[in-house]
């Protein structure tokens, strides 16, 4: 008994062993060649197709910008598991064990189908091979084992310590392949992320931004303040693509259709050759909660949304304008805020100065003053599509979330926490309502309210940077803020989640002082 219990767990430790090499020789391949896709975010992006409603308020409170990495070492985590079975099927009738990883292959290749810039011919391939390499690696380890059956009845006969080694050798072998080719090919996947060099460089910007005013940043006077400008490695990043799409200036098109006069695809270079502009903006995710960091401040730079729409001329019918990314993530928003002359959206090609990252849209994304991003920063822009308001709902819509959404008044206390030193203290945050401005800034402190100083304005679509100085005495203290948009509305103070619309409340931290 004690033999077949101690093969069993042998033969799913090669059931592992062969699914990791499977898993990273796949990899390997989506680093290494155009047209293969990593099977693991296929994977992994079917299950965030599937979601039901509620599921990214959720995911995103607990994990915050990790939510990815955490679904990727679940799907690598459930693979390893299957793989743990398949093993043990297959120490009692190797056909049935290998069927399983057959199936698995045909399943991750399946839904690699849904990520339009792969390869279906090359993804065959890809998942043949890393499948064939788990048989293969399945059927080498348990070469080492004796059948199941062995030594039942006779407890004292052990398998022999020589035979175990070798398999044990065996398997750590092919554990460090498989880490190894893991790691090859997620670095060369994140490699792709890097900042890309455009096929035409981008002529200057006609309308240049102002140069940031004294004052307009707090943040070198106060340690632990956000600056006032967001760099692009700490910039937030929520959406739904496990797979960055990997995009070339060279042969991208946007496409403008639907209820328009003129459809019209626009190639790179003649997208570059409408007037350039740069404008600060402040970007948000409706699913920031009170007090999170799901919200941005840069310098983006591009071309105004309404140039591209006039080239087609949408008719009087078209009430709603859809962004579509090259992934099919949809987002509309009203054709009544985009053609507000209050506000200048556009096409952004660079951020912070330098060309749009692929993680944050490369080559060309929406950037929408007001809104949150779920409805209108379609990152990866492939078409716009005007169409009427009733006719669509965009991406996030069907799954429970507003249908118009306007970024809430929102304000955020960034220092002092936990636990301080008695004495002159700074009490310092951020607050933002683009595109209606922030007008005044109140610290709470106990039961007293206090008007903070606030750093001065980029424009009514950024936010602004509060700071107010505390002498702070021993004990415990709780410490609020709330923020009064430009429109003279103060934020709303009754509490409640991010869905459907946006997280309410004032946020409040306890700080100890000693």
């Amino acid at each position: 008994m004690k033999r077949a219990t101690r093969h069993r767990g042998l033969a799913a430790l090669a059931g592992v062993a062969a699914a990791a090499l499977g898993l990273g020789i796949s990899e390997a391949f989506a680093g290494v060649l155009a047209g293969a896709t990593s099977l693991v975010d296929a994977v992994g992006q079917v299950v965030v197709d599937l979601q039901p409603p509620g599921a990214k308020d959720v995911v995103v409170d607990i994990f915050g910008t990790s939510d990815k990495l955490a679904l990727e070492v679940v799907v690598t985590a459930v693979a390893l598991a299957l793989g743990a079975v398949f093993g043990i099927l297959a120490g009692r009738r190797f056909a049935v064990g290998a069927a399983g990883f057959v199936i698995f292959g045909v399943v991750a290749f399946l839904a690699s189908l849904g990520d339009p810039l792969a390869s279906p011919a090359i993804v065959a391939v890809q998942a043949a091979a890393a499948t064939g390499v788990a048989i293969q690696t399945l059927s080498w380890l348990l070469g080492r084992l004796g059948p199941p059956t062995e030594g039942v009845g006779s407890e004292t006969t052990p398998m022999p310590d020589a035979a175990r080694r070798a398999f044990l050798l065996r398997t750590g072998a092919v554990g460090i392949g498989a880490l190894a080719a893991g790691a090859f090919g997620r670095t060369a996947i994140a490699s792709n992320t890097e900042s890309p060099i455009p096929s035409t460089p981008l002529p200057p910007p006609v309308d240049v931004a102002a140069p940031l005013a004294t004052g307009a940043d707090l943040a070198p006077q106060t340690p632990g303040l956000t600056p006032i400008i967001v760099p692009n490695d700490r910039f937030y990043r929520i959406d739904t693509a496990l797979l960055v799409p990997s995009l070339d200036t060279a042969t991208w098109q946007l496409r403008i259709h639907g209820l328009v006069e003129h459809e019209t695809t626009l190639t790179w270079d003649q997208l570059i050759s409408l007037p350039m502009f740069e404008q600060y903006c402040t970007i948000a995710c409706v699913s920031n909660v009170v007090g999170g960091h799901l919200v941005g401040n840069t310098k983006w730079t591009g071309v105004r949304l309404r140039d591209v729409l006039d080239l087609a001329k949408p008719t009087a019918q078209a009430t709603q304008l859809v962004g579509r990314s090259v992934d099919d993530w949809t987002a509309g928003m009203p054709m009544s805020w985009v053609m507000d002359p209050a506000r200048e959206p556009m096409i952004a090609v660079e951020m912070d100065g330098q060309p749009l990252p692929r993680q944050h849209g490369y080559p060309a994304r929406l950037i929408v003053p007001g809104l949150y991003g779920y409805v209108s920063a379609t990152k990866w822009l492939w078409e716009l599509e005007l169409t009427t308001w009733e006719a669509y709902d965009g991406y996030w819509v069907p799954l429970g979330w507003s249908k118009e959404a306007p970024i809430l008044t929102q304000s955020r206390i960034d220092t002092p926490a936990g636990s301080i030193p008695a004495g002159r203290v700074p009490i310092a945050g951020v607050a933002w309502a683009p595109d209606r401005g922030i007008s005044k800034v109140e610290v709470g402190i106990d039961d007293a309210w206090f008007e903070a100083q606030l750093s001065t304005p980029i424009s009514d679509a950024t936010w602004v940077q509060w700071r107010h100085d505390w002498d702070a005495t021993a004990g415990q203290h709780r410490l609020q803020v709330r923020a009064t948009d430009g429109t003279g509305t103060l934020q709303e103070p009754t509490p409640s989640p991010p869905a459907p619309d946006g997280a309410r409340g004032w946020h409040s931290v306890v700080v100890s002082v000693g």
